[in-house]
């Protein structure tokens, strides 16, 4: 019985697969379908078509743009004299220079206080000061050499500490101001270089004038733009200097505010230490 039910369950299977396949094969192909995809292949062909060139054009365009930008660049410096325009140039190439420096350097110096603190006072719990002193100096930055200097003579005295992180903390300061007078001195001087130029120009401005013996509009404008040139080219690049010292200065208050108040941290940390013993 089992085997004939098997038996007649095939044989209802395949007679179902073999009318699907019938009805499949008698129902008419819907073409509109297939048209509308042919149809939009070809109308994402043609838009793609349209689309590369005008993207080749814009490109083209804004090349056009920057090398028209940087020829006008190339005649105003070269109007504005090239003794004039080249040392404001030097000014602003040196100035960023020192500027970028600074940038790292201040960047390279920044370290978590909180962190190393923390790991001073465990050291100081577990191995003492010898073991702070070893954080100290596996750990890069100012703070940590002034936490160094300091460790080394609490062995003196509390107040021997204090006063070598005091004293320590000046000689960090000056490095971390080091090179800002002289970004502020090309801060300054651009300016001038620029006014320079320009009373320069016009001297020789009036003297086409007084050559020429008539005052020609032409003349005089034409003058005048020229020397305008360095004054706007000097006092672009003091603004530029100037916000980079700006941020230069905005850093080297946080390092300090960071200095000292991890050192009062650290003061506190001895005398508690101090006291343990």
């Amino acid at each position: 019985m089992k085997k004939l039910f098997a038996f007649v369950a095939v044989l209802v299977m395949l007679s179902f697969g073999a009318s699907i396949n019938a009805l499949a094969q008698d129902e008419p192909v819907d073409t509109t379908a297939v048209e509308q995809v042919a149809d939009s292949a070809a109308v994402d062909t043609v838009v793609t078509a349209i689309e590369e060139p005008v993207a080749i054009e814009s490109d083209e365009a804004e090349a056009e743009v920057r090398g028209e930008l940087h020829k006008k660049i190339k005649a105003k410096f070269i109007e504005g004299g090239a003794s004039f325009m080249g040392a404001l140039l030097l000014c602003l190439i040196f100035g960023l220079a020192l500027a970028i420096e600074r940038i790292i350097y201040l960047n390279l110096a920044t370290t978590n206080t909180e962190k190393l603190l923390s790991k001073v006072e465990s050291a100081l719990e577990s191995g003492g000061i010898d073991a702070a002193k070893e954080v100290c100096r596996d750990t890069r930055g100012p703070v940590a050499s002034i936490f160094y200097q300091g460790l080394d003579r609490a062995d003196e005295g509390v107040e021997a500490a204090e006063k070598s992180l005091i004293s320590y903390g000046s000689v960090q300061m000056g490095l971390l101001e080091k090179n800002l007078s002289w970004i502020s001195l090309f801060i300054a001087i651009a300016p001038m270089l620029g006014f320079m130029g320009t009373v320069i120009g016009m001297i020789a401005a009036f003297d086409q004038i007084r050559m020429a013996g008539n005052v020609s509009a032409q003349l005089v404008a034409g003058g005048i733009q020229i020397a305008l040139i360095t004054t706007v080219t000097g006092l672009i690049i003091a603004v530029i200097l100037q916000i980079f010292y700006n941020y230069i200065l905005s850093k080297i208050d946080n390092l300090v505010n960071s200095m000292e108040d991890s050192s009062i941290t650290l003061i506190d940390m001895l005398i508690k230490h101090n006291l343990k013993k």
